[in-house]
């Protein structure tokens, strides 16, 4: 738990007894001086994050077709600009005890990296789908086995930037390229057939198998780097589980089941993004059941209004009961188990 302290706090701390005169004035100085370590909801930190994806859509998924007629040479050299140029404050920032906003402007640089090696793909003559038919904004749209280069660069960029910069963000964009490669490998497999249910079923394996290396890197490391790749790797995992209709009641009831999983693993981990996802799909279901029962009823409504209420309840109960919940639950668990779960952050 984050405690957050301002002047009235150490002024009611001397008043108390706790703190001698002076001693808050001294106190607030230093804290005043430490690095921003921790991102919150705070409007400058929303502000933050929502520049730098703003900054990654613009060069990345919303590029337009007028930027691939500029010539390649010029597509490079503006890549490499603004890869240097983000690094560079990022860098600066940082050193400056900015560590966030320095940190986004690392992944930003990151989330570059695949302009940077279409270009030098072309100018090479090895781009593999030099058909006239595929630009770069495809490839944020479409599965192809040609994209592999672009995908390995960002994973390395990524991995040389935070050598440089260790903010957890920066996982983000590796996180995605891997998700991008999941896919390119298995067309590359598949060849041309490979249809959307293969596509749906990579995404789901490939999010499991995410999770599976964020709970081994979850509370082994200084920083916090599982949350983000967490957040893809249930993006990937609930987005490919949600797609899929299995066509009984049973599969659709297994459906519940994983999501309740998912909100136990938030208890056990203190992991609320497992809740927020567990709860949607338990609220899908539910509302699913309510329709096959309550179909064409005046009750429908009244019957969906209380499942999003006990939704909320939920919510409420865990944020207030989230300490007791998860260790009581851990008690529960064999000894033997609890040695591989992840140190709880608190």
């Amino acid at each position: 738990m984050t405690l957050k302290l301002d002047a009235h706090d150490l002024t009611r701390a001397v008043s108390a007894g706790v703190l001698n005169p002076g001693q808050d004035q001294a106190l607030l100085a230093f804290l005043r001086q430490q690095p921003e370590q921790h991102a919150s909801f705070q409007l400058a930190h929303v502000a933050y994050y929502f520049g730098a994806v703003l900054i990654m859509g613009a060069m990345g998924w919303l590029l337009t077709e007028a930027w691939m007629n500029v010539g390649d040479i010029a597509l490079l050299l503006i890549a490499l600009a603004y890869i240097g140029l983000f690094t560079a404050c990022g860098l600066s920032l940082w050193r400056r005890g900015q560590q966030i906003p320095g940190g986004l402007l690392g992944a930003v640089a990151v989330s570059l990296t695949p302009l940077a090696v279409f270009a030098i793909e072309r100018l090479a003559g090895v781009w593999p789908m030099d058909d006239g038919q595929v630009d770069y904004h495809d490839y944020y749209v479409y599965v192809q086995g040609g994209w592999l280069a672009m995908e390995a660069a960002t994973v390395l960029a990524g991995l040389l930037m935070l050598r440089l910069l260790p903010f957890p963000f920066i996982v983000m964009p590796m996180a995605v390229a891997l998700w991008f490669m999941s896919m390119d490998l298995s067309e590359l497999f598949h060849g041309e057939a490979f249809s959307w249910e293969q596509r749906r079923d990579v995404s789901l394996w490939f999010g499991f198998g995410l999770l599976l290396v964020c709970f081994v890197v979850d509370g082994r490391t200084r920083k916090d780097y599982a949350f983000w790749g967490y957040l893809a790797g249930l993006l990937a995992f609930w987005g490919g589980l949600s797609l899929s209709d299995s066509g009984s009641e049973w599969g659709k009831a297994l459906y519940c089941l994983i999501n309740l999983g998912l909100m136990a693993i938030a208890v056990l981990l203190r992991r609320p993004l497992f809740m927020v996802f567990g709860a949607l799909g338990v609220a899908g279901y539910l509302g699913y059941l309510s329709y096959e029962v309550f179909e064409d009823s005046l009750l429908f409504p009244v019957v969906l209004t209380l499942i999003g209420l006990g939704v909320i309840g939920l919510g409420l109960l865990y944020q207030k009961r989230r300490d007791a919940l998860s260790d009581g639950l851990r008690t529960r668990l064999p000894a033997a188990l609890l040695r591989f779960l992840p140190a709880l952050r608190r």
